[in-house]
């Protein structure tokens, strides 16, 4: 599903105009980002949470050449599914 699609469901289900549910859902993934950018955790009732992990330097061995290389540390975003979520997954 992509995002022309996603915001017709969601109109079609909500009863309200395309513009509209695409101005919501362009909010919400706006208000997701910003409390990511400030390291927070989102967590959505019923769906999950997302939240903000460092990955730690390390060092890398490039098998062909043996040649070590230093990866610097970073900031990556994890999604921990809710139980409810994952029971009607399965």
């Amino acid at each position: 599903m992509n995002n022309k699609e996603f915001i017709t469901d969601l109109a079609a289900r909500t009863k309200l105009g395309s513009k509209e549910v695409g101005s919501l859902v362009s909010a919400t993934v706006s208000a997701i980002i910003s409390e990511l950018t400030e390291e927070n955790t989102v967590a959505i009732p019923g769906f999950g949470a997302f939240e903000v992990k460092k990955k730690l330097e390390r060092v890398l061995v490039n098998p062909t050449t043996k040649q070590r290389l230093l990866v610097p540390p970073k900031m990556t975003v994890n999604f921990k599914p809710n139980t409810s979520l994952k029971s009607k997954v399965k």
